[in-house]
């Protein structure tokens, strides 16, 4: 016996089964998930309000959704979080880009990437954000010194990952394309590059949460708004609330960037196919 679907395909009860099996385990994740976030901070509000964690101290659902409540009508959470969001959004472009190029440029030419390699791994072993008062030292107290540091958390990592699927993509098909007179040039466009397209996609993801601490680190030291100025301010004067809420806030975004990623990578594979 054969189903009609929407899209007009034909398939066996078999296989319209195993779909459905599909589909309702995937559903079943979603909602696992989903219950477990809303028990979370179900658990939080009612601890909180028995007295078995001090709200003072660990803060609670309800006193967030107020603080971000106050704070969104006159403006000054979405003054922070556009702050940070952009810093993010430049270090992550710009961590992405240069990492990708310089990857390019190792593995065009060896000799640059043998000299390089000691130095990528020292430098991708050692903890950036030490660089980070250096870096503010150098370009001053300003925005561009937030935005260099999460530019250097991003991109020693897109480089060395970048490079090692160039490295690693099949020598044969390289060879193919050489007998037949192709050019570098050529075989980086034809073979390398598409098939490290996934590779890039992977290094755009785990980007998303390095930006976001090269920026929260950044703006701990330096800045006058964005998330991380409010997280150190709020445990300044004990506006715990302020605190949990700017924490709750990074999460989301760095949720939906990964999201936009995972999108991203979704239709790149639709588009090699």
């Amino acid at each position: 016996m054969w189903h009609k679907q929407k899209d007009t395909k034909f398939m066996s009860k078999e296989q319209a089964a195993f779909l459905n099996r599909l589909q309702r385990r995937k559903n079943a994740i979603h909602g696992i998930q989903w219950i477990l976030l809303i028990g979370f901070f179900l658990l939080w509000e009612i601890a909180a309000r028995v007295g078995w964690i001090d709200p003072f101290i660990f803060s609670q659902p309800s006193r967030m959704l107020s603080a971000g409540m106050q704070m969104g009508k006159d403006g000054t959470l979405w003054t922070h979080i556009g702050t940070t969001l952009w810093e993010t959004v430049a270090g992550f472009v710009l961590g992405t880009i240069l990492g990708t190029l310089t990857a390019i440029l190792l593995w065009w030419n060896r000799f640059i990437s043998d000299i390089a390699e000691p130095y990528l791994v020292v430098l991708n072993s050692l903890p950036k954000t030490a660089l980070a008062p250096i870096i503010i030292v150098w370009l001053g107290n300003n925005q561009t010194s937030i935005i260099a540091v999460a530019l250097l958390t991003s991109v020693i990592v897109t480089v060395m990952s970048v490079l090692n699927g160039f490295l690693q993509v099949d020598a044969e098909k390289i060879k193919l394309i050489q007998i037949f007179g192709g050019t570098k040039a050529q075989v980086l466009k034809k073979v390398v590059f598409p098939a490290n397209i996934p590779c890039i996609l992977n290094a755009l993801k785990i980007n998303v949460g390095l930006s976001f601490v090269g920026v929260i680190v950044g703006e701990f030291l330096v800045a006058q708004s964005g998330l991380g100025f409010l997280i150190v301010y709020g445990s300044q004067i004990f506006k715990l609330d302020w605190v949990m809420l700017s924490v709750i806030i990074l999460a989301i975004l760095a949720a939906l960037m990964y999201e936009g990623i995972a999108l991203l990578e979704k239709k790149c594979l639709k588009w090699q196919q």
